[in-house]
């Protein structure tokens, strides 16, 4: 298992996880339409920072979890009801973004370091696409650099994600605040992976 193929997978989970719109890449994109530029990479910096320590905790958790006997039973059936809950919750329908996001004007950094860590849904998501990747034998996280690879490529990944929002604002801005297919669209892909991994499971 080479660095390059789990830092790949670390990177495009992230990206495609980062798309459905949320406090945080709506922020991203605000930033960048009040011309605030700067800020804006600031945010998106300390939000792909964050992003690194919570995926190493999820990865801890799945690796406790995992080496219990009764989960490693039955581990193809949790990875496949793990990814379809994630594929359902990115599908149900949410409000938008509000409260504490709109409550910082002139921030950048800090800002995003307070929000992402308000904001603690990675754990549990690279907790499941572990978990996944695991079952299907795409990954080996055996070593401390194989696995910080892996981390490594989720934080490049978000921070990619929220780069792209900065550079495109205007063009994707109608998406990311009034389109729900950003939203399906991630959500489907999760639900596909779980229909796979049930597949596997009973053929």
């Amino acid at each position: 298992m080479s660095y390059l193929w789990v830092f790949f997978l670390g990177f495009i989970f992230s990206f495609v996880g980062s798309i459905p719109p949320g406090t945080l890449n709506v922020t991203v994109l605000q930033l960048a339409l009040e011309r605030q530029v700067k800020t804006a990479f600031r945010f998106a910096l300390a939000v792909s920072i964050i992003e690194y320590p919570y995926a190493w905790i999820g990865v801890q958790f799945e690796y406790y979890i995992s080496t219990s006997p009764v989960i490693l039973e039955n581990f193809q059936l949790i990875a496949a009801l793990v990814m379809t809950l994630l594929g359902v919750s990115n599908l149900w329908p949410t409000g938008n973004p509000r409260g504490i996001a709109r409550k910082f004007q002139e921030s950048g950094f800090r800002r995003g370091i307070l929000l992402s860590l308000l904001n603690p849904m990675a754990i549990p998501y690279w907790m499941g696409f572990t978990a996944y990747l695991k079952v299907q034998g795409w990954i080996d996280l055996g070593t401390v650099g194989l696995l910080h690879s892996y981390v490594f490529g989720t934080a490049v990944g978000t921070l990619a994600l929220l780069s792209v929002l900065i550079f495109f604002s205007q063009r994707v801005a109608p998406y990311v605040q009034g389109s729900r297919w950003l939203k399906i669209i991630p959500g489907l892909i999760l639900l596909g992976l779980g229909l796979y991994a049930w597949w596997q499971y009973f053929f």
